[in-house]
């Protein structure tokens, strides 16, 4: 497959790019190249090959769940500066017009 100015016409549109003339030519040149590449690449034996899944053989380490008690409600609403009796109050944000 190679790549023409009709292709890359083809490519813009969908992608909703437009090129001038020069930059078309040079898209064109590029692609190409892209496409010559990865034809060079299909030319490996890749047969006996594994897959490969992840880049290093890192694994994450994490810690293990612990659970731990948490605030209350009246503990949070004790250090607020305004609170009702089971709220934080707020100053209101959202004007209905």
């Amino acid at each position: 497959m190679k790549i023409d100015n009709k292709m890359v016409d083809e490519i813009a549109h969908l992608a909703r790019l437009e090129f001038e003339n020069e930059a078309k030519e040079k898209i064109v040149v590029d692609m190409n190249r892209m496409l010559d590449f990865v034809n060079k690449l299909n030319e490996i034996d890749t047969k006996n090959i594994a897959p490969l899944i992840y880049m290093n053989n890192e694994v994450n380490v994490l810690r293990s769940d612990e659970i731990k008690p948490g605030v209350t409600q009246k503990e949070a609403l004790s250090n607020a500066p305004k609170k009702d009796s089971d709220y934080f109050k707020v100053p209101k944000v959202i004007d209905k017009k």
